[in-house]
């Protein structure tokens, strides 16, 4: 039986923790690695911190196009033949970005796997950077960033993020101008400070030892620099709460974005946010939200909400898209939903059916070897223990009524948010 199997299968594991091993190489990696001959295949995930945030004054997009020219060519290799070297042994090889890391994803069979590696070896160590790759790069993403243009949801995340952050590296956005000022020299700059040994995480599941995984690391990430060079990001405080700013669009309905800080992961209260979040608007059909503002109103189709707990500062918020004549009507729902979530918290039935969900869902995130990589790989960039995933259910199963009723005032304060509205909202 597939270890992602297993996981979902009775009995439950007494101990996912205990069932990873941590790898170290000599060149001074770790890798978390559960070992699983089940299936010939291995996932692994990799991510170097890092990310946008790291894109120099003026050069905002750089990251991204490194991430996009990973795969691209390396050593003899141009573009086309890399990806049918891939192709030849049904290798899967992808490379990321977002604002804290560079993140990339191997799938291979055991067939395949030292090719595989190899591969990988070569994008990291030598990739070419062509220039009619680098080129093709540069024009998707300035197609990109015209469709942006006419793209509600993104022009309205790009007002919020201005609005937000101001001049702090999660409020900047690249643009055609600056992306043109880019050179092949700029990506190689931002690959040296980004990409080494010291700020990678690693996380392996599949049909592999720890000694053939020790060796294949240090082969694979070895020639890397041994120490990152990442400028220091400073502390990113929620601004504009309170204040709604409108661009105007040319589209039927606005696209409406709010938020304000968050509660971080390192919080006491983080788990018991969860819980009233989920009440509010991030248990989809079961939220007060999604009551309030779609089924008893007919003013969405959808609407969410989120804490989000990202490096640097943390924020929740939610989105929603509703007809731009109703705009200020769901609007209006929203703040009073916000105000009565703060001010009243959640009854004792809704507290247990969020806790019975948010436990019952949790074993969804281990149905597949890639997502249980994915996973270990994220504690990692979090610095968060393994063991969160023996003490996760059992942390929010704990959550009581004094705890939410202590978390639902930090998390929504007095309802004021800051709001960002792509489309034309009727009386706003």
């Amino acid at each position: 039986m597939p270890y992602s199997t297993r996981l979902l299968a009775e009995p439950r594991p007494a101990s996912f923790a205990a069932q990873i091993q941590r790898v170290r190489t000599d060149c001074g990696l770790e890798a978390w690695l559960i070992e699983d001959h089940s299936m010939p295949l291995l996932s692994m995930a990799f991510a170097f911190k890092g990310g946008v945030t790291q894109d120099p004054e003026g050069k905002h997009g750089v990251s991204a196009m490194l991430a996009g020219l990973l795969d691209k060519g390396a050593d003899e290799y141009d573009g086309a033949a890399f990806q049918q070297a891939l192709d030849d042994e049904a290798i899967e090889l992808s490379f990321g970005i977002s604002g804290e890391s560079l993140p990339g994803q191997l799938r291979t069979l055991s067939s395949g796997r030292r090719r595989a590696f190899d591969l990988l070896a070569s994008a990291l160590r030598a990739p070419r950077f062509d220039p009619d790759a680098l080129e093709r790069q540069r024009d998707r993403a300035a197609a990109r960033m015209q469709q942006a243009l006419h793209d509600p949801g993104k022009v309205a995340a790009r007002a919020f993020r201005s609005a937000c952050y101001g001049v702090h590296p999660y409020g900047r956005s690249a643009d055609p101008q600056t992306l043109a000022t880019i050179s092949r020299d700029d990506i190689v700059a931002i690959r040296g400070r980004i990409m080494a040994r010291d700020n990678l995480k690693i996380a392996c599941v599949g049909a592999i030892n720890a000694s053939e995984l020790r060796d294949e690391l240090d082969r694979v990430f070895g020639s890397l620099p041994a120490a990152a060079q990442l400028a220091e990001i400073p502390p990113a405080a929620i601004g504009g709460v309170g204040t709604r700013h409108v661009v105007q669009l040319d589209v039927p309905q606005s696209l409406i974005l709010f938020g304000r800080q968050g509660i971080g992961r390192d919080d006491a209260d983080f788990d018991a946010a969860t819980v009233v979040n989920h009440c509010l608007g991030g248990g989809s059909f079961t939220s007060r939200l999604f009551r309030e503002v779609r089924e008893k109103r007919g003013l969405c189709y959808g609407i969410s909400t989120q804490n989000s707990d990202r490096d640097h500062g943390s924020m929740f918020g939610g989105m929603t898209s509703t007809s731009n004549e109703r705009a200020g009507e769901a609007l209006g729902v929203i703040n009073e939903q916000l105000r009565l979530m703060s001010g009243e918290g959640i009854g004792a039935l809704e507290l247990e059916k969020a806790k019975q969900f948010l436990i019952g869902s949790y074993a969804l995130r281990f149905d597949t070897s890639g997502k249980i990589a994915g996973l270990l790989c994220k504690l990692q960039l979090n610095g968060t223990d393994v063991t969160r995933l023996d003490t996760r259910n059992a942390s929010i199963a704990a959550v009581s009524a004094e705890a939410a009723a202590r978390a639902a005032p930090r998390l929504i304060g007095d309802g004021k948010m800051l709001v960002a509205i792509a489309g034309k909202p009727a009386g706003l």
